[in-house]
């Protein structure tokens, strides 16, 4: 099949705007529950000490579990994203690696956030959690998975959009450039293993790139002829 007739055809599956939100609805759904849940003080950072993690675990476990089963169905719609992504940028037209990066990218956050949610979900386990070494060493994985991995892998998602629809016009120029920007900070954030004062990083690219993603998934063309009617609209 020829580029041309590719491209020509409407693309189908999934709408990519509806599964961001789907994604980032259980996100948030998750981390309200979690505090409301745990009376209003949210996760326990690792970096408090094993004591405190276990002791947590130990009487919230009822938020841990339900918060993890929450973000767990999050991963779900943005894998299928990254999936459908991938398809409608091939269909557009784009013939360099990055909508395979995006994909890579997509599939990797969606993974290690369902990582993160069976350490999690382990950690809500109290027969478990007894032992405060074991509840610190699911905490951490549950934090390095969900946190610098997820980052990481949804910013070259992000990436794997932004460049090619800033190269081919097929998003808004400044929706690219913010994409890309949110990208660079999200790889970046693979530093904060070393240094924790970049840990500011994470929230961006989770809370900034899901954002992204939703007015990408509206805004992105199912047909080249969508590109050119949006060109004479704006000449």
């Amino acid at each position: 099949m020829n580029a041309t007739t590719t491209t020509g055809r409407r693309a189908g599956g999934p709408h990519l705007g509806a599964l961001a939100i789907a994604s980032a609805g259980l996100l948030a759904l998750s981390l309200i529950l979690g505090a409301v849940l745990a009376g209003g003080t949210g996760f326990v950072s690792p970096f408090a000490g094993k004591d405190a993690v276990a002791a947590f675990a130990q009487s919230d476990w009822l938020s841990i579990r339900i918060s993890a089963v929450l973000t767990f169905g999050s991963a779900v719609p943005l894998g299928i994203l990254a999936a459908s992504a991938f398809a409608r940028l091939n269909q557009l037209g784009v013939r360099v690696p990055g909508p395979a990066i995006g994909f890579f990218g997509g599939v990797t956050a969606s993974i290690l956030l369902m990582v993160s949610s069976l350490a999690s979900y382990a950690l809500s386990r109290p027969e478990i959690t007894a032992d405060a070494s074991v509840a610190l060493a699911l905490s951490f994985l549950a934090f390095a998975a969900g946190g610098v991995g997820y980052a990481t892998g949804i910013g070259l998602l992000i990436a794997g959009i932004a460049v090619p629809s800033l190269i081919l016009r097929l998003l808004p120029r400044w929706l690219s450039w913010t994409g890309l920007v949110i990208a660079a900070l999200a790889e970046l954030s693979f530093l904060s293993l070393a240094v924790e004062s970049l840990q500011f990083l994470l929230p961006i690219a989770r809370f900034g790139g899901i954002v992204w993603l939703i007015f990408a998934g509206f805004l992105l063309p199912t047909d080249r002829r969508e590109v050119r009617d949006r060109e004479q609209v704006t000449a």
